[in-house]
């Protein structure tokens, strides 16, 4: 079983990101308002090197993937700022699927450019519009027809597919769910307008439609063997689960902090017997939210099923950050539904973890 006690370079990565998160939590208003990533976002998020040291050295990087870092980095980031924690790691959209489970050529081909000191920005795009929305049963499809995958479908909540060079498309290929690289460019690729959502304004995503897109068949992630779709929506839900876990307690921290300065009647409202009961559940929620992320990056790195797991995180640790974030705008009454404080930011940005699938992965 794993250990409570992160190691030396785990903590030096933590510590890394707690300091990013206080950048990030300066500017997020500023961007949340323009609707944009701010300007030094990426850039400060490569100088935590944490994809690099993801990826071997035969490919560009540095280092071997662990689940359970970048969960580690990933609350911190997000206790900072939620569109900025997903900014930081749009790269891996693109580049962890491949490290994952692409071909060697693949991996040879593309993997460098994210090693870089450079941004460059990953895309993918699971999610589709519907209520019966199933990613284990997409209405996106592809066919394999004179040696090229033809997709046809239209997506949504897909980050960054305007500036990503590469695009990893998920489609249903004879009924089971496949990944296909799809590069900027290509016939029959478009990208719409960038959606105007209530919540992650300054993380931009994109509608997607694909009519008869056609690419190689080298295009297909994994090449003719695929690749484990499972593992990857588990990585992916444990990413959102870890970030729904630092907006919780961004919410948390924030409320408590406003509660005990706040005075009414006399008193502070962090005296009032009630409010500091609910403040000790949300508390325990948010680290038990915690343990399950924990539990399934661990199952995640040591090649056991965490379907199971990585569900159950996500799910529990999405309802925590929404009940947590709805707790602290009623906390700070009046103030908590004004832009003046952070807590109403909080709960639009809360409110996509029970929405959205695919938008991140560790």
């Amino acid at each position: 079983m794993y250990s409570f006690e992160p190691t030396e370079d785990q903590q030096i990565v933590i510590t890394a990101a707690k300091k990013l998160a206080e950048k990030f939590r300066t500017g997020m208003r500023e961007a949340d308002d323009a609707r944009e990533p701010a300007a030094d976002w990426p850039a400060a998020g490569m100088e935590l090197c944490l994809l690099p040291a993801s990826i071997p050295e035969q490919y560009g990087g540095f280092g071997e993937p662990s689940t359970i870092t970048w969960a580690l980095a990933s609350e911190e980031l997000a206790f900072g700022d939620l569109a900025a924690a997903l900014v930081v790691a749009a790269p891996n959209l693109t580049a962890l699927p491949i490290l994952y489970g692409g071909t060697e050529e693949q991996k040879t081909e593309l993997l460098a450019a994210y090693c870089d000191e450079s941004y460059v920005p990953g895309s993918a795009a699971l999610m589709e519009t519907g209520i019966d929305f199933n990613p284990y049963a997409l209405k996106t499809v592809a066919v394999l027809k004179d040696g090229c995958y033809v997709l046809n479908g239209v997506k949504c909540n897909v980050p960054y597919a305007a500036e990503s060079e590469w695009v990893l498309v998920y489609a249903a290929l004879d009924g089971a769910t496949q990944g296909f690289l799809v590069k900027q460019g290509t016939p029959g690729f478009t990208v719409k307008e960038r959606e105007e959502n209530v919540g992650l304004c300054a993380f931009p995503m994109y509608s997607v439609e694909l009519k008869d897109c056609a690419i190689p068949a080298s295009q297909r992630l994994g090449g003719e063997q695929g690749c484990d779709f499972p593992f990857l929506l588990n990585a992916s839900r444990v990413a959102l689960a870890a970030m729904a876990v630092g907006v919780a307690r961004a919410s948390l921290e924030y409320s408590i902090d406003y509660a005990k300065q706040r005075k009414v009647f006399g008193e502070a409202l962090a005296q009032r017997q009630s409010l500091a009961f609910k403040f000790a559940e949300f508390a325990t929620d948010i680290d038990a939210a915690r343990m399950l992320v924990w539990q399934a990056a661990w199952e995640l790195d040591n090649g056991k099923d965490a379907t199971e797991s990585a569900y159950l995180a996500k799910n529990f640790a999405g309802d925590v950050a929404l009940s947590a974030a709805d707790r602290a705008v009623q906390v700070l009454g009046g103030y908590g539904y004004t832009r003046d404080f952070p807590a109403e930011l909080w709960l639009r940005n809360a409110r996509g973890f029970a929405i959205m699938e695919g938008i991140a992965i560790i």
